[in-house]
């Protein structure tokens, strides 16, 4: 009897761990289950958040680019008009005739063809004073100190850069 107890006993025990295995099983499988669901609920997620951040960074590159291209666009243009005024600046130099502008500013601001007269010195102290001030006796006429000198360029120097070996630049 002892030993049908036992027995019984025995079998109850491997039926209820049979009972509490299948128990184990379903819980486990459900959680396997619910485990997948979350991770394709995650996976949907980052993929929907690597999609949002591919767009994001094409449309910060391509506003990058834009405002970088206009920028230089506007630099180019601004190149471009800057050689155009130098191109009237050289124009208007190759005109440029020294003798006729150096004998435009004489003509312009002349004071006359005679040099000031000599100051001469007057005692006002002394009771005899010359009846008339010694002067220079005839004008002296101004007169030029001889041609201008010829602008000259080294080779590689552009146009009027030096005069007498002064180099302007």
């Amino acid at each position: 009897l002892s030993s049908l107890s036992h027995f019984w006993q025995l079998f109850l025990k491997l039926a209820q761990t049979k009972s509490a295995l299948e128990d184990s099983d379903r819980s486990y499988q459900q959680n396997v289950t619910t485990l997948e669901k979350i991770r394709e609920e995650w996976q949907k997620e980052h993929i929907k958040a690597c999609e949002f951040f591919e767009t994001q960074e094409c449309e910060r590159i391509n506003y990058f680019r834009n405002a970088l291209w206009l920028h230089v666009n506007q630099l180019s243009q601004d190149c471009v008009q800057n050689d155009e005024k130098y191109e009237e600046i050289r124009k208007s130099l190759e005109m440029c005739s020294i003798e006729k502008d150096i004998d435009f500013f004489v003509n312009l601001r002349k004071t006359g063809s005679l040099a000031p007269a000599p100051v001469v010195y007057e005692n006002y102290y002394n009771t005899q004073r010359n009846p008339t001030p010694v002067r220079s006796p005839a004008p002296v006429p101004i007169s030029r100190r001889g041609p201008l000198p010829t602008p000259t360029s080294a080779p590689g120097e552009p146009d009027y850069a030096t005069v007498d070996g002064y180099s302007l630049i």
